[in-house]
């Protein structure tokens, strides 16, 4: 994609949408999603950021029956229900989705959990007001435990995405502390930071108010509000806590270039933010701080970025002999 963006002018309404998923239960979190996307299209909002992970689900505090060197029956069977509760790329519900954004004529940028044969990646979507999926970004690096349960992006999906928005680039949840992630997306002009994440420590607000003071971008970040009643009865890692129990405690917020706050952080339980942004503040920012423009220094320092998608079995026919490739 270029990196030449349109005239930084005008004034954009977002909105950050603060809910949980209905943990292994793909349809009703759907159902969830067209609620919250016509709540955020009546607020007049042109794009809509839903957390990471939201179809398809966190299980946060499940272990997956994994120790170093052994894993449970149980947990494999755990595993099981979470694959059957993500989904294909493009799919049924990624054309649900896309119906949502065109019959609201919004924008939506959401996470999910992204099936692809019987691999899990951690992923964002992000679907123009016609419909259409115009992006797909998989985390590169899951944390922790996430490893076990998800696979590794690659450096195919880092490019940013222009729409009648403005340029939107996504960095999920702990991606936005890696900093040469970071500085592949500033080069392609990022205007919308999106950050989607299931952070709700009061560190993050940190993390998002020093992007958008380095990057020079409105950064909008919508964190899930996940409580026990969200989960199945028989969920294992929460067991005999309240319903309304917050196990993801939310945080959602926008912040403006120059990291004022300008909405949030919300903490009251499931929520729908919007802010007005004005795109001219970036070029007002970026006055006296462009981390890849002006006030870089390629002579002392640089990045490179593979954009390549790697397969993990690439077919090199010598013999004119067939055999299928799994995408």
């Amino acid at each position: 994609m270029s990196t030449q963006s349109k005239p930084l002018s005008g004034v954009v309404r977002v909105a950050v949408v603060q809910a949980g998923s209905v943990l292994f239960d793909t349809p009703a979190t759907l159902a969830k999603l067209r609620c919250l996307a016509r709540e955020a299209a009546g607020k007049g909002a042109r794009l809509a950021l839903f957390p990471e992970a939201f179809v398809g689900g966190y299980p946060k505090g499940l272990d997956f029956g994994v120790k170093l060197g052994s894993r449970t029956p149980e947990g494999r069977d755990w595993f099981r229900r979470y694959s059957d509760a993500a989904i294909a790329v493009p799919g049924p519900e990624t054309a649900e989705i896309g119906a949502v954004a065109a019959e609201h004529a919004i924008e939506i940028v959401t996470g999910v959990v992204e099936r692809a044969g019987s691999t899990l990646y951690c992923a964002v979507l992000h679907f123009d007001a016609l419909g259409r999926l115009v992006n797909r970004r998989r985390k590169l690096m899951p944390t922790a435990l996430e490893r076990v349960v998800w696979g590794q992006g690659d450096g195919s999906t880092l490019a940013v995405a222009e729409t009648e928005v403005g340029r939107t680039a996504y960095a999920i949840c702990w991606e936005n502390m890696m900093p040469l992630l970071r500085t592949a997306l500033y080069a392609q002009d990022v205007q919308l930071w999106c950050a989607p994440t299931v952070d709700d420590r009061e560190t993050w607000q940190a993390s998002m108010r020093h992007i958008a003071m380095e990057g020079r971008c409105f950064v909008l970040s919508a964190v899930q509000h996940l409580t026990r009643a969200d989960c199945p009865a028989d969920y294992p890692a929460i067991e005999g806590l309240a319903p309304d129990a917050p196990l993801v405690g939310g945080g959602s917020l926008i912040v403006g270039p120059l990291g004022a706050v300008i909405a949030g952080p919300e903490r009251g339980g499931e929520a729908v933010l919007t802010a007005d942004l004005d795109l001219a503040d970036l070029t007002r920012a970026r006055y006296d701080f462009d981390a890849v423009g002006h006030y870089a220094r390629p002579d002392v320092f640089s990045l490179q970025v593979d954009t390549r998608a790697k397969a993990p079995v690439e077919r090199i026919d010598l013999a004119g002999q067939d055999f299928p490739i799994r995408p």
